[in-house]
């Protein structure tokens, strides 16, 4: 089924010649010609942090929040037809900045973008909320400085008995789960779709102690740590009757650690030519994560009719 998923949601977007012009670097479908079988009457409106708005992804589009025109909730709104459009996602967003607009961002709170006649939400948050910045900043080691072989990073966070960065997504849980009702309350109507968050650390050790400058022994708890976020927000998504997508298993293999041309997911270091922030989907990333939303969409329409 999720084969089969990939392959509708990857036609729909070689159809409007999405793809092609990705592979190109050259896609800016904030411009581009809806479908022919535009979606009428539909309302898209998409919530979410830098894994959705795109920064440094070409094209620029809200320089502050980092937002791109060739982000997944674009490419998907371009798929699908849909003219009546709102892109809300800002770079740093936590769950808080869905009530509240970002200090310094320039953007309102990102749940304003809703009303009763919104007919599709996506949304991308939680990541913030277990820090995840600071996680890149702690586990990885600086330049200068051999890369270690055991696992300095899990031995931070998990002392004692206890990990931190598990009870970080314990309690942003309950969080992800208020931005859920609060989204259902301001669109009643709306198919909602949680997504989740790409592969960002395969399992190349060395692949992974070249690009992400992990140790060896970190790697696989911190593997741990983005299933057991993803595995939260799937939970959390079930629960509040909406849509999960699944990216890690679109970008698997597709990771940071892969060699330059294979990655959808960029390493610390990016490649020249290839824009996209450290750590975060390339355009070919985005396109993978928004065949993910199409086809959750599409089997989500149909399983409503």
């Amino acid at each position: 089924m999720q084969r089969r998923n990939r392959s509708r949601a990857r036609s729909a977007l070689a159809a409007l010649g999405v793809t092609a012009a990705l592979a190109a670097g050259l896609v800016t479908p904030a411009s581009a010609t809806p479908s022919p079988a535009a979606a009428v009457g539909e309302r898209y409106v998409a919530l979410g942090d830098s894994f959705t708005s795109g920064p440094l992804v070409p094209r620029q589009v809200h320089l502050r929040c980092g937002r791109s025109d060739a982000n997944y909730p674009s490419l998907t709104r371009t798929a699908l037809g849909i003219t009546d459009f709102t892109d809300a996602s800002c770079s740093g967003a936590k769950t808080d900045d869905m009530w509240e607009p970002q200090q310094g961002m320039g953007n309102p709170a990102q749940l304003d973008a809703l009303s009763p006649d919104t007919t599709l939400v996506t949304v991308g948050i939680g990541g913030n909320d277990i820090v995840f910045g600071e996680i890149i900043l702690l586990c990885t080691t600086p330049l200068g400085r051999p890369v270690p072989r055991d696992n300095p990073c899990e031995r931070r966070y998990a002392q004692g008995g206890t990990d931190e960065l598990q009870r970080r997504i314990d309690s942003t849980a309950s969080k992800v789960a208020d931005v859920l009702s609060a989204v259902r309350q301001r669109a009643p109507h709306a198919r909602v779709a949680l997504v989740g968050y790409p592969a960002v650390i395969g399992d190349d050790t060395e692949g992974c102690r070249q690009s992400l400058r992990v140790a060896d022994g970190d790697q696989p708890y911190l593997r741990g740590v983005l299933h057991s976020l993803n595995a939260m927000l799937h939970r959390e998504a079930d629960t509040h009757g909406a849509l999960y997508v699944d990216t890690a298993a679109v970008t698997t293999g597709h990771d940071a650690c892969q060699p330059f041309d294979d990655r959808y997911v960029e390493g610390l270091f990016t490649r020249p030519g290839r824009p996209a922030i450290a750590v975060h989907p390339n355009a070919n990333g985005e396109r993978a994560m928004a065949e993910a939303v199409l086809g959750a969409v599409q089997d989500g329409s149909r399983s409503r009719r």
